[in-house]
């Protein structure tokens, strides 16, 4: 355990990153409630259902407490069917760490300025030294310079997850911008950070020396690989010794920048945006169907939550990887058969405190799960009343 001046300095550093970057409006806690909640009780047992649950829901219940019960972690489920609103929770108004998952409002954000004409898709942006993170997509081949189209750093920013694309994006809107969507669209007290900050908050839980870091030096973090490597390296680059952190690993650090609950929210409130991403209520049409596309067209994550929707299905998400940390969230909906109501359904869910391939593996467990559960068969039209 840390003694209390190590506490004490922990929550200053933190309290010095924080107010480093864009200030934040004032905020208080989501009121939200989905309509059918299944609220687990404390540990892995889960807690009792509610009497009045939709055949689905108690099926899907059953699945996800069997995938709970086997998984070394936590899992996290918001499900909700758009065209009834029955809904099922599994530890879903929890906080969870979103990871990636708060490049979906990023992207509403620059949208939104593109639908009052501020911006257009083919709007080049000039890439800086001060932009580079580490991560996947092809944004960092580039150099300080070059002149990138909205449009195509949307695209790497959602298809690949790119992180340096979704800083630039930020740095376009304003962060200011970026948690008005998230405020409006999820929950009043949500903290969003750049991907940049992201890395200095958690590595300033080992030294505050980490609000420093540049670029390059992220970059060269990264290239250092994980564990000890990285440390003795965050060392290197802040001119310290690892016996001058507060933290004796990562492990500690991560979990000591995700108890902030920055770039966190429950899965319940997530899942409100992405159902008024579906039905139009966080863009307009032509703004929705875009971003919908984009989401569908998602290339991380690949077995996760829909390697066990059906093959048909469309899978509008975004999924999102830290630290012993996996997310995966989106809608899904299959084609209508038998002349029957084509349902939308939204899922948000979460897993944490184990590594990835465990983790993706119960994320895909969930996906075969909602599959099963029958809540993506399309509903039978209704005879008319006589």
């Amino acid at each position: 355990m840390l003694r209390p001046l190590r506490q004490r300095l922990v929550a200053a550093s933190l309290t010095l990153l924080w107010m480093g970057g864009a200030a934040l409006a004032q905020s208080t806690p989501s009121s939200a409630t989905a309509p059918i909640p299944v609220e687990p009780a404390a540990g892995k047992a889960g807690g009792s259902m509610p009497a009045a649950m939709p055949p689905w829901a108690i099926d899907l219940d059953r699945r996800v407490r069997a995938i709970d019960a086997r998984f070394a972690g936590e899992l996290g489920v918001h499900v909700q069917r758009l065209d009834d609103d029955g809904a099922y929770d599994f530890r879903g108004d929890e906080i969870w760490y979103l990871a990636s998952g708060v490049k979906v409002p990023i992207a509403i954000a620059v949208l939104r300025e593109i639908e009052q004409g501020w911006l257009t898709l083919d709007t080049p942006i000039t890439l800086l030294d001060t932009d580079f993170v580490d991560g996947a997509g092809r944004t960092n081949a580039h150099r300080a310079g070059d002149r990138l189209a909205i449009g195509w750093l949307l695209e790497q920013m959602i298809i690949h997850s790119d992180n340096t694309a979704s800083d630039v994006l930020i740095r376009t809107v304003g962060l200011g911008q970026v948690n008005a969507v998230a405020s409006e669209l999820i929950a009043r007290d949500v903290r969003i950070t750049t991907l940049a900050d992201v890395r200095r908050l958690a590595y300033g839980m080992l030294h505050p020396g980490a609000a420093r870091l540049t670029s390059q030096d992220m970059l060269a973090l990264q290239r250092a690989g994980a564990g000890q490597a990285r440390v003795r390296t965050l060392a290197q680059r802040l001119g310290v010794t690892p016996a001058d952190f507060l933290l004796p690993d990562l492990d500690s650090a991560f979990e000591s920048y995700y108890a902030t609950h920055v770039n966190s929210a429950t899965l319940r409130d997530y899942g409100h945006m992405l159902a008024a991403l579906q039905e139009g209520r966080a863009l307009d049409l032509h703004r929705t169907r875009y971003l919908l596309d984009v989401m569908a067209r998602v290339q991380t994550g690949r077995q996760r939550l829909r390697a066990g929707l059906p093959p048909d299905a469309r899978f509008a998400h975004k999924t999102g990887t830290q630290y012993r940390r996996i997310c995966d969230s989106g809608i899904a909906s299959v084609p209508a058969r038998d002349g029957g109501t084509q349902p939308h359904v939204v899922i948000a869910a979460c897993a944490r405190g184990a590594g990835t391939v465990a983790s993706e593996r119960a994320l895909r467990e969930l996906g075969a799960a909602v599959t099963a559960s029958g809540l993506l068969d399309s509903l039978k039209p209704q005879a008319p009343a006589r």
